[in-house]
């Protein structure tokens, strides 16, 4: 059931049926990108992207879910309009038939691979509809079709901001203090190798995620040589999203983290000079782990956590915030926290590597401090 790859090939037979994708540009005059089917035209826009693989991947996602779907009803982009898009959207809250379009996490090349885990969160279908805004803008013009029907949507500039008011999707510092308790826990006498292994490895991951805020993608491609000292500091070099490259301060508790780990790694304290050993390993302790491998062990993480605080009587909402945190779940915490614990704007946002100051004021809860203590004025009885 797969649909794009690189340059969208491996199509599956529901995707591949000339009602639904072989559909021309509106003209052949008038198209300004080089592809015969809807999804060569989607991956077209996709290679705009290939230079940042998660936002790819995300990108990706969503616009094989409309694709398909648009192929379950034989349409094509350029019959999207906006009854249509209300369907979609529709759709996206509850995928029907739920055997045909939901299933478990598999590999895409698996034949019960299903494009949806479940229906989509009213947050997930908001940003859902912004990736495929845009995708229909770039349609537009590349003239592959004639409108964007997202133009037509009443509440478009409510509904579609990209804009949030602020960043709620991370731990709060209570939650975050008893999670890192709780991975420090020694564990119980005659563990095995790959237990104390896996505990400690843990243990780094989570240190580093915290520590430096850096994308799952980052940490799984991190190398050792990329943690350097310069004029007596440690930095780490990172390239990031858009292929930017960065350089973020090491604080004492990072290189702490990092010597602990590379001493279970059987090497050296610090790393020297361009060493390039992957930072994250394998059991085998030599090779690196992939993105999704990642993704996964901080997922297990989480809710290993969040079962043993159940199991503790913990309050219900933190129970709940673990359960539902991601990886990027970390980044937004460290950064919420270094913004809390006094870190100035300015240096958040270049540890953060984000291009506008904007971006990283969403992480600044000072207002809705401020807000709220002012708010206790106002009183029943003067």
């Amino acid at each position: 059931m797969s649909v794009i790859e690189k340059r969208g090939s491996d199509l599956p037979v529901e995707i591949s049926r000339p009602a639904a994708t072989t559909q021309l540009a509106i003209s052949t005059t008038q198209a300004r990108i080089s592809a015969a089917t809807d999804a060569e035209a989607v991956a077209a826009w996709l290679a705009e992207y290939q230079e940042s693989p998660q936002t790819w991947k995300s990108y990706r996602r969503e616009t094989e879910r409309l694709l398909l779907w648009l192929a379950s009803r034989q349409l094509t982009l350029n019959g999207m309009d906006r009854e249509a898009l209300r369907q979609f959207e529709q759709f996206l809250s509850d995928p029907q038939p739920a055997e045909r379009w939901v299933g478990p996490s598999r590999p895409r090349q698996h034949p019960q691979w299903r494009p949806f885990r479940g229906g989509l969160s009213p947050a997930s279908r908001r940003q859902s509809l912004i990736i495929l805004q845009g995708l229909f803008s770039w349609l537009v013009e590349a003239g592959w079709v004639g409108h964007n029907p997202f133009r037509l949507m009443r509440d478009k500039s409510r509904r579609l901001s990209n804009q949030a008011p602020g960043i709620e999707r991370y731990l709060e510092r209570p939650v975050w203090e008893w999670f890192w308790q709780w991975l420090n826990r020694p564990l119980g006498v005659e563990q095995s190798d790959r237990a104390l292994y896996e505990h400690a490895r843990r243990r780094f991951i989570f240190g580093f995620a915290y520590l430096l805020a850096p994308r799952v993608s980052e940490m799984a491609e991190a190398r050792m040589g990329d943690f350097k000292m310069t004029e007596g500091r440690w930095w780490w070099d990172v390239v990031g999203k858009g292929s930017k490259i960065a350089r973020v301060p090491l604080p004492e508790d990072m290189l702490m983290c990092l010597a602990a780990w590379r001493k279970v790694l059987k090497l050296d304290a610090k790393p020297a000079y361009q060493e390039q050993s992957p930072v994250i390993r394998a059991l085998d302790g030599q090779r690196g782990i992939g993105h999704n491998q990642l993704y996964r062990l901080i997922r297990d993480t989480f809710n290993q956590a969040a079962e043993a605080l159940e199991g503790e009587g913990g309050d219900p909402t933190y129970i709940a915030a673990l359960r539902q945190a991601t990886p990027h779940w970390l980044r937004h915490t460290s950064i919420t926290h270094q913004a809390q614990s006094g870190i100035s704007l300015r240096h958040l946002a270049e540890s953060a590597r984000h291009a506008r100051l904007d971006t990283t004021s969403r992480y600044l809860h000072t207002e809705d401090h401020e807000w709220h203590r002012e708010q206790q004025r106002h009183r029943l009885v003067p």
